[in-house]
């Protein structure tokens, strides 16, 4: 459903240094697979100190595998001073780009990168810092302040699509909205708070997208979609054709069509199918 730059391809079909370093000097683990993402990155170096092997062991999507990959050369070559300026804006631009919903990929990268590091000096990764917010993920608020100034974020969606936070249950999203009004609040940059839709409008944007948006990417695999009904903020939709056979269909709902509901009508949406 995402478009991939031709390097992101590459890199996911044909990754390179797939495995784990043996006598790595440096080794750090992150994500869980219960969460979806999972990476461990080791590295070692040469006699001048500079890395001269990288290698990866990732459980994850295409764009994980894809910035795993990727940051493995990037490495190779570089002192440890050098690998530490390495960010997860870096591994996306080094691939030709990554699509909003999968920079998590990549800060994923970073976040081993930092922590295998950490490894090869002997330091223990200090404890985040703040309380935790997003229960599913176990994301605090420092984190997502950090995020969000960091990567100038404007929406819940892209926090989620940065660090995971708000990607489960969706009970945080108001608390990472308080978090990222008051980041620019702080800085006299505090983002308009949109204006609340009437269930006409909100109709109307729902059906809007549909047509534009998203019925055309299912068309090209066989598939459509049409609108059930809209209660409060959930939406109930029907697949069709291909679409309501396939075994991917429930991602498709959550990852493709809850996601551009979200975008372009309102973050607070929630998609549901309707099964006939």
């Amino acid at each position: 459903m995402w478009e991939y730059s031709d390097k992101v391809k590459d890199h996911f079909l044909n990754p390179r240094n797939v495995g784990e370093i043996e006598d790595a000097d440096g080794v750090g683990e992150v994500g869980s697979m219960a969460c979806g993402d999972a990476l461990k990155l080791s590295f070692k170096l040469d006699a001048q100190g500079r890395i001269a092997e990288a290698g990866f062991q990732t459980f994850g999507c295409a764009s994980a595998i894809a910035s795993s990959s990727a940051l493995t050369e990037m490495l190779k070559g570089k002192s440890i001073e050098e690998a530490e300026q390495i960010t997860n804006e870096d591994i996306a631009q080094y691939l030709g780009g990554l699509p909003r919903q999968k920079m998590h990929c990549s800060v994923l990268g970073r976040d081993a990168l930092k922590k295998a590091i950490l490894n090869y000096r002997g330091e223990k990764e200090a404890e985040p810092e703040g309380n935790i917010v997003c229960e599913c993920f176990g994301v605090t608020d420092r984190q997502i302040e950090s995020a969000v100034r960091e990567n100038n974020l404007k929406t819940v969606e892209d926090v989620t699509s940065y660090i995971k936070a708000g990607g489960g249950c969706s009970n945080c999203h108001g608390d990472i909205e308080k978090i990222i009004n008051q980041v620019y609040s702080k800085a006299s940059d505090t983002p308009p708070k949109p204006r609340k839709l009437t269930n006409i409008e909100k109709i109307k944007r729902i059906e809007e997208t549909l047509e534009r948006e998203i019925k055309p990417a299912l068309r090209k695999d066989g598939g459509n979609i049409e609108l059930v009904d809209v209660d409060g903020n959930t939406v109930y939709v029907k697949l069709i054709g291909t679409c309501a056979t396939c075994t991917a269909s429930e991602l498709t709902l959550k990852n493709y069509v809850e996601q551009k509901l979200r975008e372009f009508v309102t973050p607070e949406l929630v998609v549901e199918e309707v099964r006939q």
